[in-house]
């Protein structure tokens, strides 16, 4: 049988000789794993790049909904007024009639 100490020295050397393996396995699936997790944030890159386009998108029809509307105001804005100036102005021809013939003098019968 061989000494304890020659026994302690060949299990450490058997120790490090198998951890060795252990670590380029380490190191090779870790370099392996490497590119899937790129293409993994790749891809969800992607997907926030979609999302955010969808986004935007949404907005822009937004934004033209409302140009829209703005423009739909405007002209019940225009037309009001110009509905507004019409009862106006045949107001002030009543008035001016009204005053025309509070100045001629009434003729009794």
């Amino acid at each position: 049988m061989m000494s304890r100490p020659m026994l302690l020295v060949f299990l450490f050397i058997v120790l490090i000789i198998t951890s060795q393996f252990e670590w380029r396995d380490q190191i090779k699936g870790d370099v392996e794993l490497s590119p899937t997790v790129s293409q993994k944030q790749q891809r969800i890159s992607k997907r926030e790049e979609a999302v955010k386009e969808k986004i935007i998108l949404s907005q822009e029809k937004n934004i033209q909904k409302l140009n829209e509307l703005v423009r739909s105001l405007g002209e019940q804005l225009r037309h009001c007024m110009s509905v507004n100036e019409t009862t106006n102005g045949s107001l002030s021809s009543l008035s001016e009639t009204v005053i025309e013939l509070d100045r001629h003098p009434i003729l009794e019968d």
